[in-house]
């Protein structure tokens, strides 16, 4: 086995990288990966230095056996799990933090596989991440929402488990939205239903586009939906136009833009992405603040879709306590992590099992606030 360091994922051949995915993840397909490096918004200006483990049979480099995507990181922006408090601990103690190694998705706080291969690969694939931390004095090594299936792999070769919670819908085999409300406590269904009539009271209709359908107006649109909300937060703008734009023209089968209009005019939108049996609500934006826009926006037209399609999951991003009393359960992610310096291993670990027994509670807490009606 041949393992190299990619600093390009185009360097990697596209059809065998996707042929490695076993649920036809998006955002480990190599469309979505290549996309985020020709927009440039992940680029050594950005702080996102791609350098992606690929394993080969052998030198000629013929045949990939497996794959991690990886990135030398300036800082922690853009990854949803927070390790602020480690950086900083590190900086008090005159030892540097950054940079980092990450195997994740840049800008995407959603699970999926973050190694592709067999087992034995990925534990080639690790020692040899382990050894590049080594070799180039980085941090530490971290794995951002994975999933729970691929985490006996990394604890085996010594990362450390961390958990942190979202929240999702699952499909219940629900026939249609009526049933799934059904399911619901009579304040939360009655809620919902308002929020819903009060959207068809308005005459604001909702269209999903996809494929040939994102169109050079619907990507703008999209974009500038996207920008909204971020000037509206002040949050940081990580993609760029020229990203949306490749979306459309490389990746639109499983991209999905959902547009809402009243009186002929576009008043908001969601940017979505759907794997093979989960679909993953990533941005929203709208002109005004439209009563009940944002939840039917960003959840009751998501989970009609899913139900619609025979989709299982519905994921709507990170945090969100709302998502709650609209159906969406808590559900745990999860990350893991090798800290190179002895010390800071030792305390991070100890750190962690205090921090899982504290999820454990706030998950118990939010289950007690169900709104899923009690089965006798």
């Amino acid at each position: 086995m041949e393992i190299v360091v990619h600093h390009r994922i185009s360097d990697i051949n596209a059809e065998q990288w996707n042929a490695l995915l076993n649920d036809n993840n998006p955002f480990m397909r190599h469309e979505f990966l290549h996309g985020l490096e020709v927009s440039r918004c992940v680029c050594v200006q950005t702080g996102w230095h791609p350098a992606h483990l690929a394993a080969y049979s052998d030198q000629s480099k013929t045949t990939l056996l497996g794959a991690m995507p990886c990135y030398i990181k300036d800082h922690s922006y853009g990854e949803y799990i927070f390790d602020w408090s480690w950086a900083d601990a590190h900086h008090r103690h005159g030892i540097e933090y950054y940079p980092k190694l990450s195997n994740a998705i840049p800008f995407t706080p959603a699970s999926g596989p973050r190694y592709l291969g067999s087992k034995d690969v990925i534990t080639e694939l690790l020692k040899f991440a382990i050894n590049v931390v080594e070799d180039k004095q980085l941090s530490g090594l971290h794995s951002l929402f994975i999933e729970q299936d691929q985490c006996p792999s990394y604890t085996d070769s010594g990362l450390l488990l961390r958990h942190s919670s979202q929240f999702h819908w699952h499909n219940r085999n629900y026939q249609d939205f009526d049933e799934f409300l059904t399911k619901l406590s009579s304040k939360k269904r009655k809620n919902i239903k308002r929020e819903r009539r009060r959207i068809k009271e308005s005459d604001i209709q909702y269209d999903w586009l996809s494929g040939d359908q994102l169109d050079e107006l619907a990507v703008t649109s999209m974009y500038e939906f996207y920008q909204r909300t971020i000037h509206y937060y002040g949050a940081q703008s990580y993609l760029n136009l020229a990203f949306f734009k490749h979306l459309a023209a490389n990746f639109s089968k499983q991209t999905l833009f959902l547009f809402a209009k009243h009186k002929e005019q576009t008043i908001a939108g969601g940017l979505y992405f759907k794997s093979n049996h989960t679909l993953y609500g990533r941005y929203w934006g709208a002109l005004a603040n439209f009563h009940s826009v944002h939840f039917e926006t960003c959840y009751y037209q998501a989970i009609d879709w899913c139900i619609e399609h025979g989709y299982q999951h519905f994921e709507a991003g990170a945090q969100g306590e709302h998502k709650l009393a609209r159906g969406l359960e808590p559900s745990k992610t999860w990350s893991a992590h090798w800290i190179r310096h002895p010390g800071f291993r030792s305390a991070i670990g100890d750190f962690l099992e205090q921090e899982q027994d504290h999820l454990n509670n706030y998950q118990s807490q939010l289950q007690k606030h169900s709104p899923f009606k009690v089965e006798i």
